[in-house]
């Protein structure tokens, strides 16, 4: 029986599917193979631990998905899915991690039992779950079908939000909220990095009153001071120092939802240019977000921040954001649209995005980002409500 619970609306799964569908019949695709964890949950409601085995959604023109992949994870989906129990179709174990027989030989097989075996068949080439090893093994046993390139198709279809799917961000916005609330009130000189992430992700975990804390799909990053100039470094156990800026990068998650979130804390007295950086930053943020309006453009965005960053002698040429919502490690982003200053992509109401603005200059670093929707009407509406500051403890 299809699961008793799923996270949204019956109605949901299919506004959802018809989406995609539509999609597909543009690019002439009969059958698309989605292998991203986010976009089979998106789809179906599948949510498991098991994306570092082959397994992937097929989606029909004219009839249900089918869910597929290893078979002890075949009692996941159907405890999951929004489908019928003979939806789900796996994979003996001992395809697992073999060096004689893979799982795509399987999926192959079934794809020709059902009639698609000369069809164009749509598969997420660039992706983090799909093998070139997975590719060349469905090319090999699919010899008369025609393998397409769709990748982020369904991913595309995902950045505007449903009602339901806002009220999820919102719940993991609060707990974004609690965990910057409880990092900047802890942080001080001689607390170790390692033992702060722990309440860092207690925190995430427990949540915001009844709402329950998911795993974010990236860790905490928090370098200091010159470390804090490369973006993506996560933590060790030194202990945090005077005299330097930690900026503190996570994300609330509530059922797979993120609301990524940016803080930095300066323990001691800051310098002037970090000061100054700071009043560049905010004031390009605060024009950003009044350009963030339903009818403008990513690009639009990006000019509105680039602006005061320039006037302050400050060169930032990596983008300012990216959509967010529904993620799998190793990425909360979406992977679609873009905001920096090639990105033509007209704002919808329902679009929510990171707003990134991070700076990594030479020897520091500084963030202070918002995770925002695009509002029917007006400027950005920013999911937390938190001081957009840099953060001082003497």
């Amino acid at each position: 029986m299809p699961a008793l619970e799923t996270p949204f609306t019956a109605a949901e799964y299919q506004r959802r599917l018809a989406k995609v569908r539509v999609a597909m019949e543009a690019e002439g695709i009969d059958l698309l193979f989605v292998e991203d964890p986010s976009n089979m949950a998106w789809l179906t409601g599948y949510d498991g631990w098991s994306f570092y085995v082959h397994q992937g959604v097929l989606v029909f023109l004219d009839e249900d998905p089918i869910w597929w992949g290893r078979g002890q994870d075949s009692n996941g989906a159907v405890r999951t899915c929004w489908m019928s129990d003979d939806r789900v179709a796996w994979y003996p174990d001992h395809f697992v991690q073999s060096r004689t027989c893979h799982p795509m030989e399987m999926l192959a097989a079934m794809i020709r039992d059902r009639g698609y075996g000369a069809k164009r068949i749509g598969l997420e080439l660039e992706n983090y779950y799909f093998s070139a090893k997975a590719y060349l093994v469905l090319e090999r046993e699919l010899p008369d079908a025609v393998l397409v390139d769709a990748t982020a198709l369904v991913n595309w279809q995902r950045a505007v939000k449903s009602d339901e799917e806002i009220v999820f961000m919102r719940k993991a916005a609060r707990i974004s909220e609690a965990i910057v609330d409880h990092i900047v009130e802890r942080v001080e000189p001689g607390v170790r990095k390692s033992e702060l992430v722990a309440e860092i992700y207690g925190k995430a975990l427990t949540g915001n009153d009844e709402d329950w804390g998911d795993y974010p799909a990236i860790v905490p990053l928090l370098p200091s001071g010159s470390d804090a100039a490369a973006p993506h470094l996560t933590w060790d156990g030194r202990t945090f120092a005077t005299g330097a800026a930690t900026f503190f990068e996570i994300a609330g998650c509530y059922r797979r939802y993120h609301a990524p979130f940016c803080r930095t804390v300066f323990l001691g007295t800051p310098p002037q240019s970090m000061r100054d950086a700071e009043a560049a930053l905010v004031e390009g943020l605060e024009a950003g977000l009044d350009a963030a309006r339903a009818g403008n453009t990513a690009a639009d965005i990006a000019r509105a921040l680039a602006l005061p960053l320039e006037r302050a002698g400050i060169d930032r040429a990596a983008r300012a954001g990216y959509p967010i919502g529904l993620s799998y490690p190793p990425d909360w982003g979406e992977r679609t649209i873009s905001i920096r200053m090639e990105d033509t992509t007209v704002l919808e109401p329902g679009m929510t995005f990171h707003f990134m603005p991070g700076l990594w200059m030479k020897d520091w670093g500084l963030e202070i980002t918002e995770s925002i929707l695009i509002r029917e009407e007006g400027p950005a509406e920013c999911l937390c409500n938190r001081p957009r500051k840099l953060f001082v403890k003497d």
